[in-house]
């Protein structure tokens, strides 16, 4: 990890500003629906309200689609085992349970409500919980210590008709199961064979053998010890009946009397425990899991001294394989919640898994790769179970623990159509996927060839390796076969030159002489001598790569990872040309947040645009955005509103607006106007009640560059819009300049919009 990390008082002080700052806490309420007016209140509060409640009353089933329950999950603490800081007490707890629903919430979507319970009994704990089902969907149980924990949860499983998960046991559980799976599998070791050895006996440990159990680990190969030595049959110390049932017997008394030809150490308890000599003495290949925090029982550096065959994993972020349940519990109660589940039982478990297990051996995404500081982890020894900002965990999980829950009976609202559903989960993902859906539908319809000038880019490998999957394009990469063959091994990605995309080498292509000559007849009258023009085509892949499209060995092409959007603009101005009729390029840029989508124009190119420039760039935007299936309504904004102004902007916005009335009536436009008016109907109907533009305008087209830019670049970041573009509009083929900061999911989505639009040319 390159990022310097806090310790200490430095760390201390940065917590304790981070939950300070700007508002205490981390959590806050926020409203779903509209409450601008007194028909809002009306509708909202009373008398409206009444009609969902009587509903409900009638049929409980419908508090699901009247209310948020079926999307809300308390998450509940004691405060009786906090982290590592033991029985702090419920209100100290409180930041971690905020924490908690922070995670529900960016991981996979789920509102959340923190309850800190003042209840140290059992019974206290159970009544209190369990008389909050009306409110919840789920229940997740979170640092209560054992062995209260499972009499806790025990009893509101049995009292409670919604899921109820101490996260401490079984998300924790999971994801070693996924971890001993892939391990073992790696060793050519099976589950029913193996020997597995346990320092520790609390909530987690236990959770854990349960599972591994239902995994096909034989309970007679398990030797459990805690702080009293080894869990024997007869053993009256610090014992209950959930230990009990690892009771061996044996006359072994320790750790080290045990741990011999171990093919699995799970540590659950602390620092220090497992020591060098211990590991010499484990099987071929051992896995272990040293999951004490913040020190685990024997640190990685010491078991590689010792063994060099060992599989390591830990609960700390710097080292490989991080034990850590933000990898599963989200998506657990994600699934669940999806089908109404009434609990998460033993078969949603497992079906998690063997979702997290396989996902570590799908190639890593590019998330992940960044969440590993830019060192690409593959399936292996150090590369067990996924990283927790792997974008695809959603994916996986929740619909294998939802079909699960289907297949054991406890779904109340089973999902008919799957792919319907997966592809809800991936738009929560990526945000894209519901405005980009036609695009990439239609990019598949049929496939085009689209060129990448940035060819080594791992963004742009990462992206052609989705482009291919998804049979979206045919990828053609400009860049050195042995720097691309080694990135591609590097990222662990599976795409091939030849097989799966073509691949134009500037060192040594036999095309060479003629894009030299092509190049030169374009621009040898621009100041471009011969030497010049064999220099530039060498060396410029932006050059390369819009020769290849004008001598029809491509349909589309993408440039721009490197340098400025002018360079590249000349290029392509200078080779591909505009198309019949413009005049001159301009760019849209689309932004999608929570709200919607936003089409925003011209972002890039033009400074000052006149009103005839204004008028031909909303119309080629008006054009594109019908690509997405989208019927585009303009709006012409100013400083001034329909004419409260007559600065020469305004003047400007205002015979744009006429020039499209003439020549495009179709167009849903109107202008000049400011930005509220156009978002809003009832601001507009105020100034201008007879407007053309009905409903919120979608087609923001700005006065100047200087004005689009900095609207684009302050709605991006305000809002936390994904940004997709620019969309270079007037180009005579389909060709497009993307920005240095774009993303791999960006240049995906680029590329199937570049492939539509080549199918149009």
């Amino acid at each position: 990890m390159t990022e310097k990390r806090l310790t200490g008082s430095e760390l201390d002080e940065a917590a304790l500003f981070y939950h300070r700052a700007p508002r205490p806490g981390k959590l806050e309420i926020r409203a779903t629906k509209p409450l601008g007016n007194q028909r809002d209140l009306a509708l909202a509060y009373s008398p409206g309200v009444a009609a969902p409640c009587l509903a409900i009353q009638a049929d409980p089933a419908l508090a699901m689609d009247y209310t948020s329950r079926g999307n809300l999950v308390a998450v509940v603490s004691n405060g009786t085992a906090v982290l590592g800081l033991g029985s702090i007490g419920p209100l100290a707890s409180k930041p971690v349970m905020e924490g908690k629903a922070v995670l529900f919430k960016k991981f996979a979507g789920i509102d959340v409500f923190d309850i800190e319970v003042d209840a140290m009994d059992v019974a206290r704990m159970v009544d209190v919980v369990s008389a909050l089902e009306p409110t919840f969907g789920g229940i997740n149980l979170e640092d209560i210590k054992a062995p209260e924990c499972f009499e806790i949860e025990a009893q509101l499983r049995a009292k409670m008709n919604i899921p109820v998960f101490h996260d401490d046991q079984h998300g924790t559980a999971i994801i070693v199961g996924a971890a001993v799976v892939n391990a073992m599998a790696l060793a050519g070791k099976s589950l029913g064979e193996i020997k597995l050895v346990a320092s520790g006996a609390g909530a987690a440990a236990l959770a854990c053998l349960n599972l591994l159990v239902s995994l096909g680990v034989d309970r007679r190969n398990i030797w459990v010890t805690d702080l009293e030595g080894v869990v024997y049959e007869g053993r009256e110390v610090l014992m209950d009946r959930w230990k009990s049932v690892y009771a061996q017997p044996t006359e072994h008394r320790k750790l080290a009397d045990v741990i011999d030809g171990a093919d699995v150490f799970l540590g659950v308890s602390a620092a220090g425990v497992l020591k060098p000599e211990m590991v010499a003495r484990m099987a071929k290949n051992p896995l272990i899991l040293a999951l004490a925090n913040p020190n685990p029982e024997i640190t990685p550096e010491a078991v590689q001294a010792v063994r060099s065959d060992a599989m390591m994993c830990t609960g700390r972020s710097d080292y490989p394989n991080q034990v850590n349940n933000v990898l599963c519990f989200p998506y657990i109660f994600r699934g669940a919640l999806d089908v109404g589940a009434t609990t998460i039982n033993e078969e949603m478990k497992l079906a998690a898994v063997q979702a997290i297990a396989a996902l570590a051996k799908e190639e890593p995404s590019e998330m992940a790769a960044q969440a590993y500081g830019g060192d690409t982890q593959t399936f292996g020894a150090k590369y067990l179970i996924p990283s927790p900002f792997d974008q695809r965990l959603i994916l996986r999980i929740a619909p294998a623990v939802a079909r699960a829950a289907m297949e054991s009976g406890v779904a109340t609202r089973p999902i008919a159509d799957f792919d319907a559903y997966l592809d809800r989960l991936t738009r929560f993902v990526f945000r894209s996927g519901l405005v980009m859906k036609p695009i990439v539908a239609a990019a598949r319809q049929d496939r085009k060839r689209v060129i990448y000038a940035d060819g080594e880019d791992e963004r742009v490998l990462r992206a052609a390796q989705v482009v291919v999957e998804d049979g979206i394009a045919t990828p053609i990469l400009i860049g050195r076969p042995q720097v691309i063959e080694t990135r591609l091994k590097r990222f662990g990605l599976k795409i091939r030159p030849g097989t799966d995309f073509e691949l134009i080498n500037p060192e040594d292509d036999p095309r060479y002489r003629g894009y030299v000559d092509l190049y030169f007849e374009l621009v040898g009258r621009r100041g471009v001598t011969p030497e010049t023009a064999r220099t530039n085509v060498r060396t410029n892949a932006t050059i390369i790569a819009a020769l290849a499209l004008k001598r029809g060995e491509a349909d589309a092409m993408l440039c721009g990872l490197e340098g400025k959007f002018t360079r590249h603009l000349r290029d392509i101005r200078q080779i591909i040309g505009a198309a019949p009729g413009v005049s001159d390029f301009s760019t849209m840029s689309l932004l999608i947040n929570n709200r919607g989508a936003w089409f925003l124009t011209d972002t890039y190119v033009t400074d000052n645009p006149s009103a005839v420039e204004i008028a031909e760039m909303t119309r080629m935007a008006a054009a594109e955005i019908r690509r997405f299936g989208i019927t585009p309504r303009a709006a012409l904004l100013s400083h001034s509103s329909f004419g409260s102004h007559s600065s020469p902007s305004a003047v400007k916005m205002r015979e744009a607006v006429e020039l499209l009335w003439a020549h495009y009536p179709e167009l849903a436009v109107d202008g000049e106007m400011h930005g509220d008016a156009a978002l809003s109907d009832l601001v507009r109907e105020r100034v201008m009640p007879n407007s053309r533009l009905k409903g919120e305008a979608n087609l923001l087209v700005f006065p100047t560059l200087e004005a689009a830019n900095i609207a684009l670049t302050l709605l991006k970041t305000m809002t936390d819009a994904l940004h997709v573009g620019p969309i270079l509009l007037g180009s005579a083929q389909s060709a497009h300049i993307l920005t240095p900061s774009v993303t791999s999911r960006g240049i995906v989505n680029m590329s199937a919009f570049a492939a539509v639009c080549a199918q149009g040319n």
